[in-house]
């Protein structure tokens, strides 16, 4: 997101809902992300949380009033509606759909939203009843008719104590779906398929052989796919990381259920990206119980995993097949290899090590290998940049 908003100026606009408390995280996340962000009430908004917060906070006066003494002067609602690279109301009432479905302008948010012509965000949170009433789905539809962008609430145990729709989404998918209308949706109808993280192999119920991969790249590729509009599956191995927002996501554990879980899924798929870091080897024997410390040494007798990118690569039909490898030396050898011998469409090199490109880095420092026997040498940037630079690398191949 920091690539995508950084520079931005966002409008946040904040409705008389519970969930208003909500609003101050998706404005210090928008901040984080590099954005400068204004915000607008209802005067409703300021019985949940104060103008002074987002003042604070954002560095910049509230706009609340359009007459009266805290009125304003300088015409706001034209002004930062002509300067708003987007314009996102979290929460969004009921009282706050209608009016902007049925044109009405009677107050600061209400009118600004009228002025604006950039990307325009919205997200709906309220009782689930009140969310899934005929009149409430009706203005939903008029806006996006409208051009406005909904972002679907969750679902949930509610404020009011019911559970089901109407809950608003965690601030970090909202500001997902604020980067997104920044990009091309150049993914729609396609499916992709990203393995992140490593796979643990068992010695004993206590302990087990991996690698120290993050999941950060793969995670990165999924939630940018989906961001372009892609239908995304992650099946992801143990890692710390949150599920990406508008992606499914399947958990496994050993190099045998990744297997099993990719080639489940291949078959529905357009692109298939293997991030994951397998492990090659696991114990032939694993003890039902915990090995107990006595003798010196410990000898793990270890046999070969599934190679599940060659497998990938014999069984791949109409996909464009992407894989990864880390090497420590002479990676343009390695990779060549491997991309020949798996019969990938492409490459991505990693020569790990370095404190800025690898498993637990947030940057990376990639070298591509093609098909077609073309080589690009990638600078080291953020691993969100890098993934939208790959996936731009697999339009072109999807185009193809």
């Amino acid at each position: 997101m920091k690539s995508i908003l950084k520079g931005k100026m966002i409008v946040l606009g904040v409705t008389g809902g519970i969930a208003a408390y909500k609003s101050v995280e998706v404005l210090r996340l928008l901040q984080k992300a590099g954005a400068d962000v204004r915000v607008v009430m209802t005067r409703n908004a300021g019985w949940f949380v104060g103008p002074m917060t987002f003042e604070a906070i954002s560095g910049h006066s509230v706009f609340m009033e359009m007459f009266g003494e805290q009125s304003d002067p300088h015409m706001r609602h034209i002004t930062w509606a002509q300067e708003a690279d987007a314009a996102i109301i979290a929460p969004a009432t009921a009282d706050m759909i209608g009016k902007l479905a049925g044109g009405i302008a009677d107050d600061a948010l209400s009118t600004f939203m009228m002025v604006v012509t950039a990307p325009r965000l919205v997200c709906p949170s309220m009782n689930t009843n009140m969310y899934e009433s005929a009149a409430v789905q009706r203005n939903l539809n008029t806006l996006k008719n409208d051009g406005y962008l909904i972002v679907e609430p969750g679902a949930g145990e509610l404020a009011c104590g019911e559970v089901g729709a109407g809950r608003l989404p965690d601030p970090e998918a909202i500001v997902e779906s604020v980067a997104a209308s920044f990009l091309n949706q150049d993914f729609t109808h396609r499916r992709i398929l990203v393995t992140a993280g490593p796979t643990r192999e068992p010695i004993d119920p206590v302990r087990f052989v991996s690698n120290p991969s993050s999941g950060k790249m793969g995670y990165a590729l999924a939630r940018a796919a989906a961001a372009r509009g892609g239908e995304v599956a992650l099946i992801a191995g143990p890692t710390a990381l949150a599920d990406p927002p508008g992606v499914t996501v399947t958990r496994v554990e050993t190099a045998a259920e990744m297997a099993a879980a990719v080639y489940g899924a291949m078959d529905q798929a357009d692109v298939v990206i293997k991030v994951a870091a397998v492990s090659d080897y696991r114990p032939i024997e694993v003890s039902k119980q915990k090995i107990k410390k006595s003798a010196e040494a410990l000898a793990v007798k270890m046999e070969k995993t599934e190679d599940i990118l060659e497998s990938l690569g014999r069984r791949k039909k109409h996909q464009i097949l992407v894989g990864f490898a880390a090497e420590t030396e002479m990676l343009e050898k390695y990779a060549l290899d491997k991309l020949k011998r798996k019969n990938l469409d492409l490459m991505v090199g990693n020569l790990i090590g370095a404190a800025d490109s690898g498993f637990e880095s947030d940057t990376n420092k990639m070298k591509l290998f093609f098909a077609d026997g073309r080589t690009e040498d990638v600078p080291i940037m953020e691993k969100e940049a890098a993934a939208h630079l790959l996936l731009d690398k697999i339009q072109i191949l999807l185009a193809s």
